[in-house]
């Protein structure tokens, strides 16, 4: 039986989804769960899943056309399974697929094995299917680079195939992942803007249509680094995760916003809402770009469960393989580069939320106390705020006691 693929409705809100990318060719045989589209809608970039195993028999639409949620964009089904379907937008649709013309001469994978394959650079040739008819499935390739182990998913073929490149030192101005440069002259390269980042590009170029103000503070982090010295191994033994400034940043966040309820708030249809719930998003650079999942409910967490909530989304966001769920109804979000050698910088407000906190490196500095000069570990706080959610007083209150609970976090156990 022909199964119909729809534009799925990933919110109230949503109308229409743009298809980013057919991630399997007309033809493929897919199985139940395999990725066969990417999407986008107006808020973040997702992979459509197959809802039935079979052959993907026909796609309606090109990549980057704008479809209406619930409309039918493809068809599943057997390989010489005929397509009667009639839709508003399209001529009555009678196509017949011949029995293995899509197979002949062709190596049968699903998507999720050739996306796994491309990564690594396997042939596939190489990989013997266990899946229905000799189909080489994800974990056929991963028996495969088991049994045959690679140090790195791309830089020895690289290397091998193209010696005069080199790569670059870090990432690009616009934050990309490093480009490979070489010693002579080549064109300019040109990414098109689609997937995540067309995601970002939007959703920045809309938060800068708020009127934003952004507050900055340093603090001594003394304390935090000693009670994350203690507390490290004793998470560590208790789940396996390391315990790190960013969990210790969303309890402390979540514990201090509660007296602030402004600032855990978003402007719906000009109604201030503020939130029950303190949701944390916190940004994570993914080999895709940037993306913002959600911690839900962090006010009702201890550091273990914030601790081992991360680390799992951290997981997904980087494997690609964060649903969106996962990525909505976030409160307030942390944008964190202390990893880098950056101080200070302005965040722009991950819109509806009223603010976002930014956060630099942690470093020792030289701080008069008392009149003593004394080495202290310290760090930079930027909040950024929607100034027709919140007041400049109130913004500032927050960021002040939010420092004083960094400066002195034993005052959580209370």
């Amino acid at each position: 039986m022909v199964s119909k693929v729809v534009m799925p409705k990933l919110g109230a809100t949503m109308e229409k989804g743009t298809i980013v990318k057919w991630l399997a060719p007309v033809g493929d045989y897919v199985e139940s769960g395999d990725p066969i589209a990417e999407i986008q809608t107006d808020k973040i970039t997702l992979e459509i899943e197959a809802e039935a195993s079979g052959v993907l028999l026909k796609t309606l639409y090109d990549e980057g056309s704008e479809v209406t949620v619930q409309e039918v964009i493809a068809y599943i089904g057997q390989e010489d399974e005929k397509i009667i379907e009639k839709c508003e937008d399209h001529i009555t649709e009678e196509t017949t697929i011949e029995g293995n013309l899509f197979f002949k001469d062709k190596i049968r994978r699903t998507p999720a094995a050739r996306k796994l394959a491309r990564i690594y650079q396997i042939n596939l040739e190489n990989v013997p299917g266990t899946g229905r008819m000799g189909m080489i499935k994800k974990s056929d390739v991963e028996n495969y680079l088991a049994n045959n182990k690679k140090t790195s998913p791309l830089s020895d073929t690289v290397h091998l195939k193209e010696p005069h490149l080199v790569s670059s030192p870090g990432p690009d101005q616009s934050g990309n992942k490093p480009i490979p440069i070489s010693a002579e002259v080549v064109d300019d390269q040109r990414m098109k803007l689609t997937g995540i980042r067309k995601v970002v590009a939007d959703r920045m170029t809309q938060s800068m249509q708020i009127p934003q103000v952004t507050l900055m503070s340093e603090v001594d982090m003394t304390n935090c680094v000693e009670l994350r010295k203690n507390l490290l191994p004793i998470i560590e033994k208790t789940n396996g995760f390391r315990l790190s400034y960013n969990d210790i940043l969303i309890k402390i966040v979540a514990h201090t916003i509660r007296r602030y309820p402004t600032l855990n708030a978003s402007l719906q249809n000009d109604e201030i809402v503020c939130h029950s719930s303190v949701n944390i998003g916190f940004a994570v650079d993914t080999p895709a770009g940037l993306v913002v999942p959600v911690v839900k409910n962090a006010q009702k967490l201890g550091l273990v469960s914030i601790t081992e909530t991360c680390n799992q989304l951290i997981r997904l966001a980087r494997e690609g393989n964060l649903k969106y769920e996962q990525m909505r109804e976030g409160t307030l979000t942390i944008s964190n580069l202390g990893k880098y050698e950056i101080d200070e910088f302005t965040p722009i407000i991950n819109p509806p939320e009223a603010a976002i906190l930014g956060v630099g490196r942690i470093r020792p500095k030289p701080v008069v106390i008392n009149e003593e000069i004394k080495i202290k570990s310290t760090m930079k706080l930027s909040l950024t705020f929607d100034h027709r959610i919140v007041d400049g007083a109130p913004a500032a209150a927050f960021l002040s006691a939010l420092k004083e609970t960094l400066e002195c976090p034993y005052q959580l156990f209370m």
